[in-house]
């Protein structure tokens, strides 16, 4: 069986970060692992507290899976320090895992701000080289690219420009702020537009999440990065068809959402 590990905190209401990935890659055919950068005090309506855990049991974690399981792909989500950003890319290293997928996690659908600002210079530089793609949304890729997004043309450009500098993939993630449900990936000097359906869904909470570990999930079972994109947008949008609607804010995604009209498993 194929198999992924996301690195990434955890969720405590289980909509985004580790909760959400390990169900996304579950229900893409993969078998999950983790390694924690944190617990989060969290519901849909905010963030209230975080506890990152230390850049040494952090390693822990990773060793004990990849020495074990080797993952087939990597997810790397919410990591909110420069050290323990530098321990998951000095651990990638040395084991040479493969299909990374990094998403620059640097603000909650809440709008809390998750990393801190000399983190997001380290994850630049030390991780997103060793990323076969990175999926920022708009907010992040402006950050990222230090250019102002308001158009199609703005995330083509942006995803060039992080390109050319980081010599990653990236798939820019339009959302209906720009591009409606549309998101642009530019890699190998090539760039695609993914067309999304939309869907009126006020509850968005871990889609950043759910997106990026299909695509790892995808990566994982052999499949090109143009297919695994694809695949992880029909995915998402099937989770958000579904029309989940829990908690008193922007609710998660039904990502077990084949089971929805089913009462039970057949065992």
């Amino acid at each position: 069986m194929n198999t992924a590990l996301t690195i990434a905190g955890s969720d405590s209401c289980g909509g985004a970060g580790i909760q959400a990935d390990i169900k996304t890659m579950t229900m893409n055919g993969v078998y999950a692992m983790s390694a924690i950068t944190a617990l989060t005090a969290q519901n849909t309506t905010g963030v209230f507290g975080i506890q990152e855990v230390t850049p040494e049991f952090l390693e822990k974690q990773i060793e004990a899976v990849v020495t074990d399981i080797r993952p087939d792909a990597v997810k790397t989500g919410m990591v909110s320090s420069a050290e323990l950003i530098r321990t998951i890319a000095a651990q990638i290293k040395k084991h040479g895992l493969p299909n990374v997928v990094v998403d620059p996690v640097m603000v909650a659908t809440s709008g809390a701000r998750l990393i801190s600002e000399d983190a997001i210079s380290v994850l630049e530089k030390e991780l997103f080289p060793l990323a076969t793609v990175i999926t920022p949304n708009i907010p992040e890729a402006e950050i990222i690219s230090g250019q102002k997004i308001t158009d199609r043309g703005g995330m083509e450009a942006a995803a060039k420009k992080i390109n050319a500098e980081y010599g990653c993939a990236v798939l820019v993630k339009g959302g209906h702020s720009v591009s409606d449900a549309d998101d642009y990936l530019f890699s190998d000097g090539m760039g695609s537009w993914f067309s999304g359906k939309r869907i009126e869904n006020s509850n968005t909470h871990g889609t950043g999440c759910t997106l990026s570990s299909a695509i790892a999930a995808n990566l994982a079972h052999g499949r090109t990065l143009e297919e695994s994109v694809s695949r992880a947008k029909a995915y998402i949008s099937a989770a958000l068809s579904a029309h989940l609607d829990l908690g008193k804010g922007s609710g998660p995604l039904m990502h077990n959402y084949i089971f929805k009209d089913k009462d039970a498993l057949a065992l």
